[in-house]
């Protein structure tokens, strides 16, 4: 009996064994990959990869995979797996198979490093089941409602999800007209799934939501640790990435010119020769899913489209190529802003609900010749503490660009969780605008207020116009009892 206490009382006294992750995040061509291989080089970590464009074979410029060489022996999980002709992996199984790998890198007593710039993947790993978002930016993203075969199913069981925008818009608000007025009419993918939503629950979407906030508030109102919805799964520590927009511009302009270098050309005609065979046998490819969403394939589409139809001149074709090349530039441009937006919202939204902002650091690789002093040592500084259970410092403390970013970030008020975004219409610019926000910021702006001058011109123009016609038609009012004289008449 002695014994046994001995036993209890060794098991239930004895600190839990840390499982510690670590998550690498920013827009793409900060620096990503070769943080995690630094830090999985210094700590015995192996690399999960969170790009859902990286996970298909045979890509690896299109898709920004980091080169072997690079790799410095280090595992990557997740990486070149998928072949070009399946289904995209969900959500979930991507949540699943991280899940999975991160224990089974936990049991070899290594550390697991989460990197990746599809961010919604990497944030329903980091959070314990995390709830319906109803401002998720992607339809295809929702982890308690979607599956793997979502869409083909969904679409078979309720053709109207395939109509028209419009057709599905005015069936969302006849049975949901709270999430209707949420959507702007061009957020087709939006309205879809909210409709689908109903479809599946049978219930409106807005209520989903509403329901799926209140427990998440109630949770953190208990103040439940790492079991909590919405909480981190692991001890975390999360690293930003990020670069100053006018370098980090630049950069990815060169980026572009080098993976044209490397072959991007050869891998995009590749990509549309098999989509023009898998034409031609009568099943066609879904080019608004999967890797063909990549950027790089669709920008450079019409240049493989006038190629083979041998239409275009010589000098026409190089005039077209460099078009599409500098469409690949703007297209890697504007996915870089859509990521650190997601970072400052999204993201943070969800660490600020864990509780765990201080969790959060962000590292400046605007100067990629400071890297060792403004990467390298503060990450490791940062993971060996982590790995020890010390203290860690403010986050706004590493650097300048830190202090801004993250700051301004804790000084924005706080949004009221069950308050949904509003449509609003400028009937003089014709324009809707997604929440007070966006409609403040369109009132202000110069194009509103040209506008504003040009209707306030036009409605005096046109009031001048009635009164002037008005006086003209009083002035020459014919005389009912005078006749007309008749022309050539001299009498």
């Amino acid at each position: 009996m002695r014994h046994l206490f001995r036993q209890l009382f060794s098991i239930y006294s004895s600190p839990p064994v840390m499982k510690p992750l670590i998550a690498v995040v920013g827009a793409t061509g900060t620096g990503k990959s070769k943080l995690a291989v630094d830090l999985a080089s210094r700590f015995n970590g192996e690399i999960i990869n969170g790009d859902a464009m990286q996970m298909y074979r045979g890509l690896p410029i299109i898709t920004n995979q980091i080169p072997p060489e690079e790799r410095n022996g280090i595992p990557h999980h997740l990486l070149s797996c998928v072949e070009i002709e399946e289904e995209p992996w969900w959500i979930g199984r991507f949540k699943q198979d991280s899940l999975r790998l991160i224990d089974e890198i936990h049991a070899k007593g290594k550390l697991p490093i989460l990197v990746g710039g599809t961010h919604y993947y990497t944030q329903a790993v980091l959070f314990n089941d995390q709830l319906v978002d109803a401002d998720q930016n992607s339809s295809d993203d929702d982890p308690v409602f979607r599956d793997d075969n979502g869409d083909r199913d969904s679409s078979t069981k309720w053709p109207i999800l395939d109509a028209t925008p419009e057709v599905v818009l005015q069936k969302l608000k006849e049975v949901d007209p709270v999430m209707a007025a949420r959507w702007h009419p061009n957020d087709a993918r939006k309205i879809r799934r909210s409709l689908e939503i109903y479809f599946q629950t049978g219930r409106p979407a807005s209520e989903v939501y509403a329901e799926q906030q209140r427990l998440k508030q109630a949770d953190m109102a208990r103040n439940s640790l790492s079991l909590g919805v919405g909480r981190l799964r692991y001890p975390t520590m999360i690293f930003w990435v990020h670069s100053e927009k006018g370098i980090l511009n630049a950069r990815l302009e060169k980026r572009v010119d080098s993976m044209v270098d490397q072959g991007l050309m050869e891998e995009a005609r590749r990509m549309f020769d098999f989509a023009r065979e898998k034409k031609a046998q009568g099943d066609p490819v879904d080019h608004t899913r999967g890797v063909w969403i990549s950027i790089g394939y669709k920008e450079l589409a019409p240049y493989f489209e006038a190629l083979h139809k041998g239409s275009m001149t010589k000098l026409e074709l190089e005039a077209l190529k460099r078009a599409c090349v500098g469409s690949v530039k703007s297209a890697t441009r504007q996915y870089a802003v859509s990521q650190i937006k997601w970072i400052r919202n999204k993201l943070w939204k969800a660490i600020a609900d864990a509780s765990a902002t201080d969790r959060l650091y962000l590292l400046d690789s605007t100067n990629v010749e400071a890297w060792k002093e403004a990467i390298t040592q503060p990450s490791e500084e940062l993971v060996r503490a982590l790995l020890n259970d010390e203290s860690t410092p403010d986050p706004k403390s590493l650097s300048e660009l830190a202090r801004t970013v993250l700051g301004a970030k804790e000084a924005q008020p706080e949004r009221d969780p069950t308050a949904l975004l509003q449509c609003i219409t400028c009937n003089v610019c014709k324009k809707t605008m997604q929440g007070r926000e966006q409609w403040d910021i369109h009132i202000n702006g110069n194009a509103h207020k040209r506008a504003l001058t040009s209707a306030a011109k036009k409605a005096a123009r046109d009031a001048y116009l009635r009164k002037r016609q008005d006086s003209r038609t009083s002035d020459v009012r014919p005389d009912i009892n005078t006749e007309a004289p008749i022309r050539g008449d001299t009498g």
